[in-house]
């Protein structure tokens, strides 16, 4: 497949890291001229190219760009009949994409985390599913939304990744202020989280670790008692509006 990437960020540069290897001709630009580097030295595949040099090169069309850049420079290029554009831009409805390539067609919007440069990532989608699967399907799981409003809700909600990670790094300062090295207790800690959290539904685990009076349940409670889940709804609603 011939794949253009327009932006080379942090989220984009992931992007292309995961393809790179799957038998693609990848196009991208120097917007961010270190990233761009990295990747061309690292794969045959992949070419430094100018915006519109990109477009006409390729089928499919990644846009990895702030709003902002987005309608600036997008309409500047000129698409054609027949290409299909992916967008990662959340803040940019599919149609509002659409509008700024035509004639090409906005087939999907998705939401890409910097884990998709290794796979096993989840990918929030809306759209072509069929397109998306057969570029990332086989490395990653898809999370298919049905709307925009679905799109706003699942930005505001996946950004409890960062108070999770938050979390883990402070209680892993805290083992090391008690006698666990913060090489040993950190690992522990991610892989305690992630591996549980993966084999059971949330309420399923709660229920299995609420052992009365137990550590577990001893330290939710406290959480609780310090409006910890009104702090993070307060926080969502704030994200949302």
């Amino acid at each position: 497949m011939k794949i253009g990437v327009i932006g080379t960020g942090t989220i984009a540069t992931a992007v292309i890291h995961g393809i790179a290897d799957d038998d693609h001709h990848i196009f991208i630009s120097s917007r961010n001229a270190q990233n761009a580097k990295v990747l061309s030295d690292a794969y045959d595949n992949v070419l430094i190219c100018e915006n519109q040099d990109i477009i006409d090169k390729s089928d499919v069309i990644f846009l990895g760009l702030m709003p902002d850049v987005a309608t600036n420079i997008l309409p500047d290029l000129s698409f054609r009949q027949g290409q299909t554009v992916i967008s990662f831009i959340a803040d940019l409805s599919l149609e509002a994409v659409g509008a700024l390539v035509m004639p090409a067609k906005a087939a999907a919007m998705m939401l890409p985390y910097p884990n998709i440069a290794n796979g096993n990532s989840v990918i929030p989608m809306m759209g072509d599913k069929t397109l998306i699967e057969e570029i990332f399907g086989q490395n990653n799981a898809l999370t298919v939304l049905n709307s925009q409003q679905e799109i706003n809700a699942l930005l505001c909600a996946q950004a409890v990744l960062s108070p999770v990670a938050k979390m883990v790094d402070d209680t892993a300062n805290w083992l090391a202020e008690n006698g666990v090295d913060k090489a040993r207790g950190e690992p522990f800690l991610r892989l305690l989280v992630a591996s549980n959290l993966q084999e059971l539904p949330a309420a399923e685990l709660l229920h299995s670790l609420n052992t009365e009076g137990g550590y577990n349940q001893r330290l939710r409670q406290h959480l609780d008692a310090a409006d910890m889940p009104q702090a993070l709804y307060e926080g969502l609603d704030k994200l949302s509006d």
